[in-house]
Parts: structure tokens; sequence; C-alpha cells
């Protein structure tokens, strides 16, 4: 999917795939991470969060399971 660049201090972009609902999210110290079985409007709102490293730890940790593929 599309990769977005994001300005925060954590994470460098972020990207959803419709199809599977799958939020994906490259860290700057290297990573990237698929977060499963995401609704739409909840990728957006991590892509619209003032922190998107804090949003992503209080609403995506321990909420979606999530793997890391690099």
């Amino acid at each position: 999917p599309e990769m977005i660049s994001v300005d925060s201090s954590t994470i460098d972009s972020i990207g959803y795939d419709d199809n599977s609902q799958i939020v994906y999210v490259r860290f700057i110290n290297g990573g990237l991470y698929s977060y499963h079985d995401v609704p739409f409007d909840e990728y957006e709102n991590l892509l619209n969060a003032s922190s998107c490293g804090s949003y992503l730890h209080n609403y995506y940790k321990g909420t979606y399971s999530y793997e890391k593929i690099e």
C-alpha cells in the first residue's frame, strides 16, 4: 500500500490496505509492523493524531494483533 509520511519523532510513515484492513507502520529507527483488522476510521484517527506515536501506543497496542514484517 501507499505509505504516507507523518510528522512524528518515532514513526516515519503509515499505510493502509482496504481489502485486508491492515495498517502498516514504518518506524524511524527501522522496522515495519502490520496491525490487523483495523477499521478504516481508526486508521484515519491514527493518521490525523496530534501524536501518532502516542496514539499508536494508547489505542493500537493491546487492541489489534500485530507482527513485525521487517
